[in-house]
């Protein structure tokens, strides 16, 4: 299987995105990439809000989801989001990455950012829709959320997404 993305393989929960940061280094990312000091930080400054907007509410749902010693999402996202020790992994090539029925898809929990993206790859008609944000199957561990942006994945529907995931 060939990854592409940042963050960690090790980590419980691979979410899926369809798009990446519009940078050259990132665009042209052929493996995994554990994010460095001030890269979260740059690719905002370098590209505007969507980036920014997509770290931070990916900080907000692992500080809400596993807080660990972080006093704040802002910590967690400036000092562990998506590095080599953290415990989150952001793929990039989702319809070369998602198999729902190898052995190691069974072992993490995925969730597709998106449900234009899930219907791309397939995975929304593989789902049980609980309203019109979310959808789940518990079979093959995988969750479908709305896109990582306030108006879309606001802080509520955040804490539902966390409840979604500790029931699988």
């Amino acid at each position: 299987m060939h990854y592409v993305g940042l963050g960690s393989l090790d980590a419980p929960i691979y979410f899926y995105i369809e798009n990446t940061p519009p940078l050259p280094f990132y665009q042209n990312l052929d493996e995994m990439y554990d994010m460095q000091g001030e890269d979260i930080y740059q690719i905002g400054q370098q590209t505007g809000n969507h980036w920014r907007k997509v770290f931070n509410v990916f900080a907000k749902l692992e500080f809400e989801r596993n807080p660990g010693d972080f006093k704040t999402w802002q910590q967690l996202r400036d000092t562990n989001l998506l590095h080599s020790d953290s415990q989150q992994c952001l793929l990039f090539n989702g319809s070369e990455s998602y198999q729902p029925t190898s052995a190691n898809h069974m072992e993490r929990i995925h969730i597709v950012i998106g449900k234009t993206y899930a219907d791309k790859l397939g995975v929304a008609a593989c789902c049980q829709w609980l309203n019109e944000f979310f959808a789940i199957n518990t079979n093959t561990r995988t969750i479908v959320c709305p896109y990582f942006d306030y108006r879309q994945l606001s802080n509520v529907k955040i804490s539902q997404l966390v409840r979604l995931i500790q029931q699988l």
